[in-house]
């Protein structure tokens, strides 16, 4: 049955969707690519024998042409719901992360993404860098704070931290500590430092 494996791709992700980030399908991309690719070339055969007048019945052959054609639409139009879908997620991902996303993420995501995440990192990181005379860091604060400092507990061994404004902090696993929101948000999302409620 024509366009099952891109309906498959669609159905896919939306299983994944609470998720951080499904694995790229590189298998069944792959197999809609190649049907598309068939249904094609036959269509381009038909049209061939339809102009040539080889055809016995030129109603019929025109009737399968169409039908074929609004598959290759279908296809089309599930790759690419599938693959825009992915990328809001991986954009929402550099806000959430900032600019360096953890393995298992990374591991989930296709060539492609990889270079277009270094893309929108890049883009971003240069229109930050732009506002104003020493930039703007728009990924801190999505959350209005509730206070300027928070308490944070380190989860693994870091040795000492230099922060933007030159402060040292020695980071040691289980150590707790009491910074300014705005220099543990990144760590945070990192993994490193968990804030303490």
């Amino acid at each position: 049955m024509f366009g099952e494996k891109a309906l498959d791709l669609v159905r896919e992700f939306h299983r994944n969707e609470g998720t951080v980030l499904g694995p790229y399908s590189e298998d069944g991309v792959r197999q809609v690519l190649e049907e598309m690719q068939v249904l094609y070339e036959a269509n381009q055969n038909d049209v061939v024998q339809i102009i040539q007048g080889d055809s016995s019945d030129q109603t019929s052959s025109s009737t399968t042409v169409q039908i074929r054609h609004e598959s290759l639409q279908r296809n089309k139009r599930c790759l690419l719901a599938y693959f825009y879908n992915r990328i809001l997620k991986i954009r929402n991902l550099r806000w959430e992360f900032g600019s360096v996303l953890p393995p298992d993420i990374k591991q989930n995501m296709s060539e492609k993404e990889n270079a277009w995440f270094k893309t929108y990192n890049k883009s971003l990181a240069n229109y930050m860098r732009s506002i104003g005379p020493g930039g703007l860091d728009l990924t801190q604060n999505l959350q209005p704070p509730q206070s300027f400092y928070i308490e944070v507990r380190c989860l693994e061994d870091k040795g000492e931290y230099e922060f933007e404004d030159g402060s040292v902090v020695l980071l040691k696993k289980n150590s707790l500590h009491y910074l300014p929101r705005s220099n543990c948000e990144h760590l945070i999302k990192q993994g490193l430092l968990e804030h303490v409620t």
